[in-house]
C-alpha cells in the first residue's frame, strides 16, 4: 500500500559552507533505497493530474510505479516514451509550477519528490547501462535541420529521428546544449549529465556540427535549398540592457555575458583556461529570475565579501525558483527587495563604486498579475558595488531575421506564428525562446515536440 504519510525526502545536498566555494553539483542523486520509499508515496492517482500539467506530458505514476517496484530501466525507458532529457529535466525543471504542482498530497503531506524520481531514475539507468535510445522507424527519404542545440531543438532532433527523417543539429558555439551549457551552472547541471543527454540523440543518429552560425555562416535560404524542413530553435541569448546612466561603466557585465566565462569558458579556472572573469570584493545582480539566482551564486563562487541581489518587487513576486532563491540563502547571498537602479556610479576611470536605488512599494496588478514596483519619492540611497551583473530579461539575437526578409517577427523580434504555429516561410518552424523572448527547458522542449508533430504533418503533404 502507498504511504503518502510519510515526510517528503527532498535528498542530500553538499553542504552549503562548503559549495559555496566550489562548482560541484549541490544536490545528491537519491539512493536505491530513498528512491523507493519517495516513490512509494505516490498514490497512483487514476486521474493523473502530476502528468495531466506536464508540458510534455511524461507518464509519472507508471515511471514511480517502475522505481517502487526497483526497476529504474523500465522507469527511464517511460520517461522517454515522450522527453529524451529526463537527466536534466530531473535537475532543472520546475517542477513545483507543473506536476509537483498539480499533486494532491502536496497541501497536506508536501509533493511527490517527482524531479528527484525522475533523475534517480535516469542516473540510474544509465548507470546500470539500462537507458536506450528509442529506435527510429524505417527511413523517410526526408531531410531535416534544426538551428541551434538547446532544449527546443534537442527534443525536436529527437522527435523527428524518431519519426525516420535525416536531421542535422547546427550549433553556433564550440560545444551543444545551448543555453543548457552557457546558460546554467555546473552546481545545478552537470557538464557530463547535457554531453551524456546529447549522446543519447547522436545515438539515435541525429548528426551535430558546431561553429555554425546560420545567417552568418550560412543563410536560412540556403539552408531550405538542402533540407525538406527547418526548425529554427536558437534561443534569446542577446541580453535587455537596463536604459540607465553608467551601465557600460568598467566592472559591468550582462548575465549573459557573466555565466558564458564562467559556464561553458570556464572562467572561473583561469589562467588554466583562456578567458577570465573579474569580481571585486561587492558584486550586486540586477533580477529576481533563475538567470539572477545563477549569476548571484557563481559570483559567490569567485569569493567577495559580498554578493547582493537587487529586485524590484518582492519576494513574493520574485519568478525564480523557490529552492535556488533558497540554496542562494543559505550560501550567503544577500537579498534587497523592492528597489529600483537609477544610476551605476563610477569613479574617475570609469570603474563601478555604487548603485544609486530608489526603493518601490506595491501598486496595482500588471498584466501578468503581478503588483507593479512603485517608486517613493525622496528614497534614493547608494549601494556600494564595484561589480554589477545585470539579469533583467534577454530576447533573440536578430542575425537570422536579419538576414532573412521574408521571416516575420513581432516587435520584441521574436518570430512570429500563425495559428497553426508555423512561421511566415513554407517549410520553417520554430520554437523555444526565439518565439518566446525567454522560458523555462520544459516549455522550451514541448515547443520543439509540438513543432516536430507539425513538420511531420508537412513533409507528408510534400
Amino acid at each position: 500500500m502507498p504511504n503518502p504519510s510519510a515526510p517528503r525526502n527532498n535528498g542530500k545536498q553538499q553542504d552549503p559552507a562548503l559549495r559555496r566555494k566550489n562548482f560541484d553539483e549541490v544536490a545528491h542523486t537519491f539512493t536505491k533505497e530513498e528512491a523507493v520509499a519517495e516513490a512509494d508515496r505516490c498514490l497512483h492517482c487514476p486521474t493523473h493530474p502530476c502528468q495531466n500539467a506536464c508540458p510534455v506530458g511524461v507518464h509519472i505514476p507508471d515511471f514511480i510505479a517502475f522505481i517502487k517496484a526497483g526497476d529504474a530501466g523500465a522507469a527511464v525507458s517511460e520517461i522517454m516514451k515522450t522527453s529524451l532529457l529526463p537527466a536534466i529535466c530531473g535537475r532543472v525543471c520546475p517542477q513545483e509550477k507543473h506536476c509537483e504542482g498539480h499533486c494532491v498530497l502536496k497541501a497536506k503531506f508536501g509533493a511527490v519528490n517527482i524531479g528527484g524520481l525522475e533523475r534517480y531514475a535516469a542516473d540510474t539507468a544509465r548507470a546500470e547501462g539500462a537507458l536506450k535510445p528509442p529506435v527510429p522507424a524505417a527511413s523517410t527519404g526526408k531531410k531535416v535541420v534544426c538551428i541551434g542545440s538547446g532544449p527546443s531543438s534537442l527534443a525536436c532532433a529527437a522527435e523527428l529521428r524518431r519519426a525516420g527523417h535525416d536531421v542535422t543539429v547546427l550549433e553556433a558555439l564550440h560545444a551543444y546544449g545551448g543555453v543548457l551549457r552557457y546558460g546554467i551552472p555546473s552546481f545545478r547541471l552537470p557538464r557530463e549529465v547535457i554531453n551524456k543527454e546529447v549522446q543519447t540523440v547522436q545515438d539515435m543518429g541525429v548528426k551535430f556540427k558546431t561553429d555554425v552560425l546560420v545567417g552568418a555562416t550560412i543563410k536560412l535560404d540556403e539552408l531550405l535549398k538542402e533540407y525538406d524542413a527547418v526548425y529554427i530553435g536558437s534561443g534569446a541569448g542577446l541580453p535587455m540592457m537596463l536604459g540607465i546612466p553608467g551601465e557600460n561603466g568598467v566592472g559591468v557585465y550582462s548575465a549573459n555575458e557573466f555565466l558564458t566565462r564562467i559556464n561553458l569558458m570556464q572562467a572561473y579556472k583561469f589562467p588554466q583556461t583562456d578567458t577570465p572573469v573579474q569580481v571585486g570584493k561587492h558584486v550586486v545582480v540586477l533580477g529576481g529570475g533563475n538567470s539572477a539566482m545563477d549569476a548571484a551564486r557563481c559570483a559567490m563562487r569567485l569569493q567577495p565579501e559580498t554578493v547582493t541581489i537587487a529586485y524590484r518587487r518582492s519576494r513574493e513576486e520574485m519568478p525564480a525558483r523557490a529552492a535556488e532563491v533558497e540554496h542562494a540563502q543559505e550560501e550567503g547571498i544577500q537579498f534587497e527587495y523592492l528597489v529600483t537602479p537609477k544610476e551605476i556610479l563610477q569613479d574617475e576611470q570609469g570603474r563601478v563604486t555604487g548603485i544609486r536605488f530608489t526603493r518601490n512599494q506595491l501598486g496595482e496588478p500588471d498584466e501578468r498579475g503581478r503588483r507593479r514596483p512603485v517608486e517613493i519619492p525622496g528614497s534614493d540611497f547608494v549601494q556600494p558595488a564595484d561589480t554589477v551583473i545585470t539579469a533583467i530579461g534577454q530576447r533573440p539575437n536578430p542575425t537570422i531575421a536579419k538576414t532573412t526578409p521574408a521571416l516575420k517577427t513581432t516587435e520584441r523580434g521574436v518570430i512570429a506564428l500563425n495559428e497553426k504555429g508555423e512561421t511566415s516561410m513554407p517549410g520553417v518552424y520554430a520554437g523555444g525562446d526565439i518565439i518566446r523572448g525567454g522560458a523555462t527547458v520544459l516549455l522550451a522542449m514541448n515547443d520543439g515536440i509540438a513543432a516536430a508533430g507539425r513538420i511531420n504533418e508537412y513533409l507528408k503533404g510534400k
